[in-house]
């Protein structure tokens, strides 16, 4: 289920074919999620509600880089790799999503992957971007139930076309305005002349608290209030509603520099901000923009470096508008396709977080 299958419709332009990232050539998705037990926690044991998502934004990436930009909403969070990202302008390997406690086994398994494929004939190094949020809410996070397997199984199962969302993958214990949250997806095309450009996002939703949550501009947080779907926040000792974070990922086919990927991240804020998120203090809200608009650009290695010069191309800042509303749009409908999807989950010590339910969503948009 989606939000276009409950008749939500965010914004004016088209969707892609499938309404995900994967509607962006090249780009493939990978879930594995990590689930088991039940009742009161044993830390090392359980109850685990976690899982890993690989998204990959062409097939060796590492040898046929993309230009790519990064903006913080909120820094409570972390997404590793930026620096590299911000001194180079390009993205060189997969990236992987995952809760806080996992991002250091993820960041070495991408490493690992990398190396499987490029072998040892050259010198090279790896700088993998590892983004999370945080589910300790539901699960056991400090059992460091994440493993090597779990990353590879996320290498396996990477894919075009349809992406499952909600509760799955890194998504799987993740809580979005006091609903159950998780991964959400969504794509906009963007006809520019002779030429149509996509774009797609991908969320793991994890921020956000009920009374301020806005769909279409509706108050549906203030009219689904938690004395009638409760929060597990009430459940939960000492955290505070709010506090968790978002990560937005941004593919594109159009041509940008990586100045331009840096201003397509700033505009997915603006839908965080449009569906309710303002970047609360405990909320890590962190977004990454990438283009496979142009091909070509060197393998980053330790050897020399190539000589000579190599072409890019680019949009024009008339069509950069266009790309902005897509970005927009794609946000704030994959944060509300993360919610729509999403099912019931009792974690921990019991904790639930519920899904949003269809049709009170339904009765709260028709109340406007």
């Amino acid at each position: 289920m989606r939000a276009r299958d409950l008749g939500i419709i965010i914004g004016e332009l088209p969707t892609g074919p499938y309404n995900a990232i994967t509607d962006v050539a090249g780009v493939r998705v990978g879930h594995r999620t990590v689930v088991s037990g039940d009742g009161p926690l044993k830390v090392g044991s359980g109850p685990v509600r976690t899982g890993v998502t690989i998204i990959e934004p062409r097939p060796a990436v590492w040898s046929s880089p993309v230009f790519a930009g990064s903006h913080r909403l909120n820094g409570n969070g972390e997404m590793t790799g930026l620096a590299w990202v911000r001194e180079s302008g390009q993205l060189t390997t997969p990236i992987g999503l995952t809760n806080t406690h996992s991002v250091g086994v993820v960041r070495d398994v991408i490493v690992g992957q990398l190396h499987r494929e490029r072998g040892d004939d050259e010198l090279y190094f790896h700088l993998p971007v590892v983004a999370e949020t945080y589910d300790g809410i539901l699960s056991d996070i400090n059992g460091h139930h994440v493993s090597q397997e779990h990353v590879d199984a996320a290498f396996e199962a990477l894919a075009s076309g349809p992406v499952e969302e909600g509760a799955v993958g890194s998504g799987t214990g993740m809580i979005c305005h006091e609903f159950k949250g998780g991964i959400g997806t969504a794509s906009r095309v963007v006809a520019a002349g002779r030429r149509d450009y996509v774009v797609g996002v991908l969320v793991q939703a994890n921020h956000g608290r009920r009374r301020r949550l806005r769909v279409n501009g509706a108050p549906v947080g203030e009219r689904i209030p938690t004395d009638v779907v409760p929060s597990p926040f009430d459940e939960a000792r000492r955290a505070m509603a709010g506090s968790g974070s978002i990560i937005v990922l941004i593919a594109t086919d159009a041509p940008l520099l990586p100045h331009q990927c840096e201003r397509l991240a700033q505009r997915g804020a603006l839908a965080i901000g449009r569906t309710g998120g303002t970047g609360e203090n405990s909320s890590g809200d962190l977004l990454l923009a990438f283009s496979t608009g142009n091909d070509g650009l060197p393998t980053v290695r330790l050897g020399p470096a190539a000589e000579g010069e190599i072409s890019v191309r680019t949009v024009s800042d008339t069509v950069i508008d266009l790309l902005f509303d897509a970005v927009i749009d794609s946000t704030e409908e994959a944060i509300l396709n993360a919610m729509v999807a999403a099912t019931t989950t009792v974690g921990r010590d019991g904790i639930t977080a519920h899904a949003l339910d269809h049709d009170m969503l339904r009765s709260a948009l028709d109340d406007r």
